[in-house]
Parts: structure tokens; sequence; C-alpha cells
């Protein structure tokens, strides 16, 4: 095991520097073999000693040290909210970032922005904020009282396509964009009171952890193994970077409408696998080590293509979670038991991995060279300075899946370099473990027996559409220079036609492939339909067909979501929209700006 450094130096700098040097030496061997979780106390305490070194013996670099507010906000969640604060206080406490000065934590601060309607749940969330106020993070509780009353002070400013229209009575559930973009405006209001501090705004999700996951040869681990604020405050101490984003592991940070086709392909290898087996034969668990050390970002998405990923060439296996070597039978009763948490967001089979960068040239660690230009907001992990409050996330009234790539290719062409993307990735869980639901989730209706996704999967191909027109308009120039009306109309039609085209050819896909599950589940030799005097047999089989049911009423040859993208009122009515939203951006800059200079003042 790496140690201490022992020698006693009286030089500061240098006791500092050894430290960092210890630091390096517990990181290479925390991820020398894949990830050895006995190490992990060890590496957090050198952080601490390292912290504690920077705040005694260096006072002007520890002064000049980020001040991260962490933005969070929440709709109805608050299971999610108090998950995501305890991730957060355990970081500070694993590596105590700033140090820990009269009762709280210096250098770390939320804002928790309330978007909830429901009165018991924003009494749930203020008395979250209380609570880990008292533990030592401090939480300033941003409800619908305080946003109504910040927009109050802007009546005079023609916000409406930024932040929208709401009235009083229904000011909740806006959406996150719109609910960001005004959060984005109380962190002008935050940097005004103390514009000599230096400040990250950080802004993330309820359903995600400041932890990552890692495979192991006993299974997934989620733990705290990234010191999250010492790199994010390197990064833009030693860089002009503006806006840094990073990704998230674990569940996919996309719509069920974009990974229908490739969860089914999984489901079939699924049960194909399991018609060849016995079911008291121990279930043969995939390699985690090897999936995770394949690292396909985008292995989730149907058209992955589309964003210069590979296709999977084949299905990925399931891991059954359950303890010591468990039987075919029992693992398939609890996948069944997962199955419909896709329709909530949640993907059983392609899990994204953390994927460690080791040090090279005997650096402390890699992720100062993981900065690369970026081309995608991952709107729940991203890092920006007060000068690029500027940057609000555009078109949010549309309430648009996609809107961090669209918003990514508009910070690409305007910021170019100082827009970057580094590995500090998210734990995203959608849904609750006990539930396997997510606790809010706009645009999907679950009913007893019937989900209802088509609101979300309109969103997503009209996201698609904006996502795609967007990549065309701004290699034209756009935003510096605004295309003709007559070409913004013909590039949404143009890409309204072939987005529905490969919308349909995967359409046509799923319908056959979804033949080929039932028939397999059907299949009266398969030793499932011997079993059902097994009570959890009999229900794994009752929530497969409630899969399929729901597969192919959102997605099947009679599906109203299909019907919703061939409808020309409403894709006149989107295109209209879209080119109008196209069109005055330039001028919804103009008036933030007004806005963020009002509130500066």
């Amino acid at each position: 095991m790496p140690s201490q450094p022992t020698c006693r130096l009286a030089n500061p700098t240098e006791q500092i520097a050894a430290q960092r040097a210890a630091i390096a030496r517990f990181e290479a061997a925390l991820w020398q073999d894949g990830f050895n979780e006995n190490l992990l106390p060890s590496y957090q305490a050198a952080w601490r000693r390292l912290e504690s070194l920077l705040v005694q013996h260096s006072a002007e670099h520890h002064s000049a040290r980020h001040h991260f507010v962490i933005v969070i906000p929440v709709a109805d969640s608050p299971t999610h909210l108090k998950t995501c604060l305890n991730s957060l206080l355990e970081l500070c406490r694993a590596y105590s970032y700033g140090g820990f000065k009269n009762g709280c934590w210096e250098k770390v601060s939320v804002l928790l922005a309330d978007d909830s309607g429901d009165a018991d749940i924003i009494a749930k969330n203020r008395a979250i904020a209380d609570e880990f106020t008292q533990l030592g993070v401090q939480v300033d509780y941003f409800g619908l009282e305080e946003q109504r009353a910040l927009m109050r002070t802007l009546d005079d400013i023609d916000l409406s396509r930024i932040v929208g229209q709401h009235a009083p009575e229904a000011y909740h559930h806006k959406g996150q964009g719109m609910m960001r973009n005004i959060a984005y405006l109380q962190c002008a209001v935050l940097q005004a009171r103390q514009p000599d501090v230096p400040k990250l705004f950080y802004t993330l999700d309820a359903d995600q952890e400041f932890k990552i996951n890692v495979a192991t040869p006993e299974g997934p681990l989620n733990v705290a193994a990234i010191n999250f604020f010492y790199h994010l405050d390197d990064i833009f101490t030693r860089t002009n970077a503006q806006i840094l984003t990073g990704k998230v592991v674990g569940d996919p940070p996309v719509s069920p409408a974009v990974m229908a086709g490739n969860f089914l392909e999984d489901v079939i290898g699924f049960l194909h696998e399991m018609s060849t087996v016995a079911a008291d034969q121990p279930y043969r668990q995939p390699d985690l080590m090897r999936s995770s050390a394949d690292g396909n970002d985008a292995a989730y998405h149907d058209m992955a293509d589309l964003f210069g990923f590979k296709q999977a060439a084949e299905p990925y296996r399931y891991h059954c979670p359950l303890p010591g070597t468990p039987s075919n039978a029992a693992c398939f009763a609890v996948f069944a038991r997962r199955l419909n948490s896709f329709f909530h967001g949640e993907h059983p089979t392609r899990v994204t991995w953390y994927q460690h960068e080791k040090a090279i040239d005997g650096q402390q660690n890699n992720l100062q060279l993981s900065v690369t230009p970026a081309r995608t907001v991952y709107t729940g992990n991203t890092v920006f300075r007060p000068e690029a409050l500027p940057w609000f996330i555009p078109f949010a009234p549309l309430r648009l899946r996609m809107s961090g790539p669209t918003m990514g290719r508009i910070l690409k062409a305007e910021l170019g370099e100082q827009f970057v993307s580094a590995n500090v990735p998210m734990l995203h869980k959608r849904a609750l473990e006990d539930t396997g639901q997510s606790e809010f989730r706009p645009g999907v209706l679950d009913e007893r027996e019937q989900i209802d996704l088509c609101g979300e999967f309109e969103r997503q191909f009209h996201g698609d559409v904006m996502l795609f027109s967007m990549q065309r308009l701004t290699a034209q120039g756009y935003p510096s220079q605004m295309p003709s009306i007559e070409e913004v109309e013909r590039t949404f039609r143009d890409m309204q036609a072939e987005m529905r085209e490969k919308y349909r050819l995967k359409q046509h896909a799923l319908l056959q492939r979804l033949d080929v599950l039932n028939t397999l589940l059907n299949n009266e030799a398969h030793w499932w339909h011997r079993h059902t005097e097994n009570a959890e047999t009999a229900e794994a089989i009752q929530h497969f067909r409630r899969f399929i049911r729901n597969i192919d009423g959102n997605f099947g040859a009679a599906s109203p979501c299909h019907a919703r993208l061939d409808d020309p009122q409403r894709l006149d009515d989107w295109r209209q929209r879209q080119t109008v939203a196209i069109q005055t951006f330039p001028n919804d800059q103009r008036n933030w700006r007004i806005a963020l200079s009002k509130l500066s003042t």
C-alpha cells in the first residue's frame, strides 16, 4: 500500500508537493488492476490531508480557489433529492474540498430550485434543505414564491421565450429548461452579492449522485472515487474554459423512445438464453469487467450512428443482482420485475460504466488531459464561470428533448475551445429501487397496466429535428449570421421528413423483433410454462406480457405516438414554433443580457 509522507518538511510548499505525490501513488494503486475498493478510504484520507495543508499553509492560494454553487432543480422528487444531497455530503466529508469552518463546508453551497407542485412535497423539500444546512452543506431554498418575486423585478423585460409564461396559480412543473434559466438568473443575483468571491456554478439533476459506478469481479459498485471539486477547480484555474460538461454513468440520459429497439434485442437474447438452460441451473452472469472495458458510450441508443457511434453487434446480457449463485429461475423473475422500469428511463442491460483514465508521465492524474473541446451539453452535469451566465438554455418553452445537445451546437459555434468536456461523470439513477419508477417524469403517464409515452415520444422526435437542424444552421454561421426565414423553414421541413423516415425504419424493425419476442415467450415447450405453479415464475410471465403490450402500445403498428408524427397540422405547428424560436433567438439573447445587467446592479 502507498504510504503518506513520513519526513518532516519545514517548507509548507514541500509538504504540499509531497502530499500530492502521495495522492498520485494512491491513485495509481487504486486503479492498478480494475478498482481496489480497500484502498479508497486511504485515498480519500490523503486528499483530506492535502486540504488541511492548503488551508493552513497556503492562505493566498486557498482564498483564490473557487466556491462551488451547486444548482439543483427538482420537481416532486424528494427521495431523489435527499439521495443526491447525501452524496454531496459524503463527497465533502471524504475529500474536504475547501475545508470545514464555522459549522459548514466553506467553499460549497447549494441553490435548490424547487419546481414542485404538491404542497406536501414542497414542505418535504424545505425540510431536506434545512436538514442538510444543519449537517454543514448550506442549502438556499429557491421556491415558487422566491422565483415569482425575482421575475417580478424583470417584468419590464420580455423573457417569455426563455423562461416561459406561467399563470401565478400554475407556476410549477415548468420543465427543466425554463426552471434552469430562472435559477441562472438567481445565480446572477448571488454573483452580484459577492462579486469578489471566485465562483463556479455547477448544475445537475436531482436523480444524480456525486459517485461513479465501477465494475468488479464481484459485481457493480457505486463509489465516491472522484474528488470532483478539486479537479474542476484545477481545470478552471489552469485553462480559459468558460463552460465544462461531464457525462453521466449508470442509467442512460435519453428517452425510452430512442432505446426500445436495442432493449428489445437484449430481452430477446435473455429469453433465448433462458430457453436453452434448466430453471434450477446457476445463472451465467455476464463479464462486467469486459463490458465496462468496452466503453461504448451510445450502446443504448437506437440511432447511435447519428452521433458517430457504431451500433452494437450483439445483445447485451443482464447482470442479476441476487447474491451468491442464483438460479436461472430466480434471475428470470428478477429481470421480469425490472422490465417495465425501462419506460421510466432505466436500461437494465446497457448500463454506462465509468472509464478511468490512468495518469501518464508521472502526473498526479489524467483528468487535466481529459479536457477536450465539446459539442454536447449534459444539462445535468455542467460547470460554468459567472462570465458564462449569458448562455441560457435556448428554446426552453418548447420543452424539447435533446435541449443539451442543441445548446452544445450553439456553444461550439460561439465559444469554440472555451466549451469543453472532461472525464467527471456523475451517477444517474432514473428509477427508485423499491418501485422501479421515477418519482416524477413529464411526458410519461403510468396508469396501472398501461404506460403512455406519447408526450415524451413527440418531444423526442421534434428535439431530434431541432438538434440536427441546428447542426446544419450553425454550419452556415448561425447564430452570428441569421439565415432567411425561408431557409430556416426549409431546413426544418427537410429534417422532419428525414427524421420521420428514420423513425419509420426503426419502427418496422421493432415490429419484426416484437414478433420474435412474443414467439419466444409463448412457446409452451420452454421451462417457464412448466413452472407456473411457482408464483414468482407465473408473475414473471405477466411482467413480460405487460412489457410487450407497452412496447406495442407505444411503438407498434397502431401506435398513437407514431400517429402524432404523421399529423400534418401538428407537424406544421411544430415547424412554425421552431422557426420562430430560431429567428427570435438573437433578440432573446439581448433581452437576457439586459436582465443580467439589471440583476447585477
